[in-house]
């Protein structure tokens, strides 16, 4: 079964949220192919939690971007193992990651620490 995350925006905030979304790599879905098999994003499997959210945006540029952890890691001197902890929410991103981390993905870096 495809799987089509779906997200309530407030009014206000329905542009950027779909800039962004795009910018991962998220398109807009027709109504008509929502249909029975759409669930809410809070209810995928991945994206069970809040905390999350910021590793899964950067799991989600590092992908867009094509590149493996151990090639972001050579792109901004953080070890693989800190990257693969920060993207699955175990550990924080921090100001100073997140500035390099953004540089070498091409996003703003505020992305990384506020969701």
């Amino acid at each position: 079964m495809l799987v089509i995350p779906t997200v309530d925006i407030p009014g206000d905030k329905a542009r950027e949220a779909r800039k962004a979304m795009r910018i991962l790599g998220f398109w807009e879905a027709e109504n008509s192919r929502l249909s029975g098999d759409a669930i809410h994003w809070r209810e995928s499997r991945h994206y069970d939690r809040a905390e999350q959210l910021p590793g899964m945006l950067l799991a989600g540029a590092r992908y867009r971007e094509g590149l493996t952890q151990l090639e972001l890691s050579g792109r901004t001197g953080i070890h693989r193992r800190h990257i693969s902890e920060m993207e699955n929410g175990r550990r924080p991103i921090g100001k100073a990651n997140a500035r390099k981390l953004a540089e070498a993905l091409h996003i703003d870096p505020r992305r990384l620490l506020t969701i």
